[in-house]
């Protein structure tokens, strides 16, 4: 897709059956991982269309990799020896992060562009990468941040000590996903045991040590108090299936009830949303459950929420914009705290261009549903903000514009196609 590609939603009733994807932010850290042997990786419920997964794609061809893709699966075999560098032109994403651990981790140097991913929080406050930085510390290496004339850092670079990473405690001062990956996969070949202690487990991360063992990792998960990696010598390929996209399927629930629908979605992981179904029943989402992991969606009326994000179970931060379409579309004043992420509510100032009422107050988003929406040209300023407009302009009188569309297709599979499916009016031009 053009990153200059727009789309014209307008209002639609969604009906029909949809099947929820691979998740993004499981296949990708799994990607990262494939790198930790020359065996081959075959992966199920992949989810092809992804913008971000071709990106990956094309990263682990760079690093010596073959990878032979269908609509739902992805082979990687090893095309050629694996280089201590990623050369890499294009858009990067905020996996490079990954790519630095496991090339550390397997050539003993690491050297990658910046990271990309979506600015989210506070207007001028970078993700940062510290955490990252310190776990690679913390196992024995040297870490360089790279700088051009114009002091903006271009990559990132880990050099090992001789023999190899070490394993360490790694106390994590915030549940982070993204670091509590990294460490899993750097220890993964470090020489003695890595302790993550206040580490992030959520299904993604679980999914990841499964995959690891798979391989013959040899890492227990402890709850939440710590994840021990005991390092091993090499690993060997092997077979594994995506676990299901939860923000995805959540988007698809939200669909449904905002525009009066019915919606069966199939490959819905209701396990790992008990917390986020729970607050969309109380606010008057309704579903019932037709068959092993299926849920139909019907005769919801919206009402208002309060909500705060959190570390799994509870919500998590890319659901939240989610909750704020569903909130828009109830009568009365919704509240939203994103306590990962503060301030990510830039998306609420492109649905204000529809005609959605809200404030923001310090960490806090208020919305006043209720309104009616019109179609007005929109900018998706990020991935969630993109579904969180598209979910708007099923609703809205008229016709919405949707400029950046790709960044919404950087984290929905075969997002149009599923949508048109299930009679949504949307084309991309």
């Amino acid at each position: 897709m053009s990153l200059d590609t727009r789309y014209i939603v307008k209002p639609s009733r969604l009906q029909g059956t949809v099947r929820v994807s691979g998740a993004k932010n499981c296949v990708l850290r799994l990607m990262a991982a494939s790198l930790l042997t020359d065996e081959p990786i075959a992966m199920s419920e992949y989810p092809e269309s992804l913008q971000d997964a071709r990106v990956h794609v094309g990263m682990l061809e760079a690093l010596g990799k073959r990878c032979d893709t269908t609509t739902d699966t992805i082979a990687i075999t090893k095309a050629f020896d694996l280089p201590s560098e990623l050369k890499w032109p294009g858009r990067s994403i905020r996996n490079t992060l990954l790519i630095l651990g496991a090339l550390t981790a397997r050539t003993g140097r690491g050297f990658v562009p910046f990271p990309g991913g979506c600015s989210i929080g506070k207007p001028g406050a970078d993700r940062g990468f510290d955490l990252h930085q310190q776990l690679l510390e913390a196992m024995g290496a040297t870490f360089t941040v790279h700088v051009d004339g114009d002091s903006n850092i271009y990559a990132l670079e880990a050099v090992a000590p001789e023999g190899g990473l070490r394993g360490a405690d790694i106390h994590l001062r915030i549940r982070s996903s993204g670091a509590t990956e990294n460490a899993i996969i750097a220890g993964s070949l470090a020489q003695g045991v890595t302790r993550i202690f206040n580490p992030h487990v959520r299904p993604e991360i679980l999914d990841l040590i499964k995959f690891l063992n798979s391989m013959g990792a040899k890492i227990t998960a402890y709850g939440s108090e710590r994840i021990e990696i005991e390092g091993v010598s090499s690993l060997r390929g092997t077979t594994h299936t995506v676990i299901a996209d939860n923000v995805e399927a959540l988007t698809w629930l939200v669909a449904s009830a905002i525009t009066n629908g019915d919606i069966t979605i199939e490959n819905f992981p209701a396990r790992d949303l008990e917390i986020p179904l729970i607050h969309l029943r109380d606010s008057g989402a309704t579903w019932e459950i037709v068959g092993n992991d299926v849920i139909r969606v019907k005769g919801s009326t919206p009402y208002p929420v309060d909500i705060a994000t959190g570390p799994y179970p509870g919500i998590n931060s890319d659901m939240q914009p989610l909750f704020a379409v569903f909130a828009a579309h109830a009568h009365g004043q919704s509240t939203i705290n994103d306590l990962r992420f503060p301030g990510r509510y830039r998306y609420a100032e492109e649905m204000g261009k529809l005609g959605v009422r809200f404030e923001t107050e310090e960490n806090e988003l208020r919305i006043f549903g209720g309104s009616a929406m019109i179609g007005a040209p929109v900018d998706a300023v990020d991935l969630r903000a993109g579904i969180a407009l598209v979910l708007c302009g099923l609703t809205a009188t008229g016709q919405t514009e949707i400029s950046n569309a790709w960044q919404a297709e950087r984290g929905y599979d075969r997002l149009i196609e599923k949508l048109t499916a299930l009679g949504g009016q949307i084309e991309s031009v």
